[in-house]
């Protein structure tokens, strides 16, 4: 069975592409085509363009989180869409998100109305757990906090009536692509920690071999002890590949791509991957 995973927005391009901060990440099987997440706004229906991608043969969108950078493009890839489309993500999307620095908010969330969404043909399905969208792709729900070391970024909020709370980012899941060879896990920012999200996936899974992980790691404001510990973790899996994107970070990066060499890559908008 033959999987093609297609970045069409990240922070950095391949020549030619459209960078711009956030992620898109299109995965197709025989059985269904699913998007996972949208961008910041245009990138991702314009590197479609490019890699002459239609939208229309979506069969579902999972958002990973509400943050922004990851539903800005909502809009324009429904409208791409051109039908109905099950949208698949955690209850708690809909809850205002901030980013706090000092003194200073800025909002962070999904930067539409849900009824604005619905008239493009959206239909969401909001639920906190795993969800199987066909036979060989499914998402990991609502994810368990089992590490000692993984921790929520201190910057983000939620705000609840005339209160800023810290945010515990429930609504952060990602999606597990089941291959003749092992699972793919693919991750929109892995705000509950890349290591809980592994963990996650291999509960669902019964301990079945992770190969291959693409997508985001917020490990960016992660200490030095996080990503060492983050690393070796993730080298006791055995990955034939480690693809790194948007949040991760220069400093984790480097130490990952160190930790891994060729099994390692920056995954940036244009690339793709057909795995058999």
């Amino acid at each position: 069975m033959a999987v093609r995973i297609t970045t069409l927005s990240e922070n950095t391009a391949q020549l030619g592409f459209l960078g711009e901060w956030g992620l898109s990440i299109l995965v197709e099987t025989e059985s269904s085509k699913v998007l996972l997440d949208t961008g910041l706004s245009t990138s991702a229906v314009y590197n479609a363009d490019l890699m002459g991608i239609d939208f229309s043969t979506i069969d579902a969108i999972v958002l990973s989180h509400a943050h922004g950078d990851h539903t800005g493009g909502l809009r324009d890839v429904l409208r791409r869409v051109r039908k109905q489309v099950q949208i698949i993500a955690h209850p708690d999307i809909w809850i205002p998100k901030y980013v706090v620095y000092g003194e200073m908010s800025r909002y962070a969330g999904i930067p539409y109305a849900k009824e604005d969404l619905e008239s493009l043909g959206a239909s969401f399905n909001l639920t906190r757990k795993p969800f199987k969208i066909s036979d060989d792709i499914m998402t990991t729900g609502e994810i368990e906090m089992t590490t000692d070391y993984e921790t929520i970024d201190d910057r983000l909020f939620v705000k609840k009536g005339n209160k800023m709370v810290p945010d515990a980012l429930a609504d952060d899941l990602a999606i597990v692509v089941r291959t003749t060879e092992g699972f793919i896990l693919i991750t929109g920012c892995a705000h509950r920690g890349i290591v809980n999200t592994v963990r996650q996936v291999q509960k669902l899974t019964r301990g079945k071999y992770i190969h291959t992980i693409i997508g985001g790691t917020h490990l960016m404001v992660a200490s030095p002890e996080r990503i060492e510990k983050t690393a070796n973790e993730l080298k006791e899996l055995g990955l034939q590949r480690l693809g790194v994107s948007h949040c991760t970070g220069f400093n984790a990066s480097v130490v990952l791509a160190k930790e891994f060499g060729d099994v390692f890559f920056l995954n940036n908008a244009g690339t793709q991957l057909t795995l058999e």
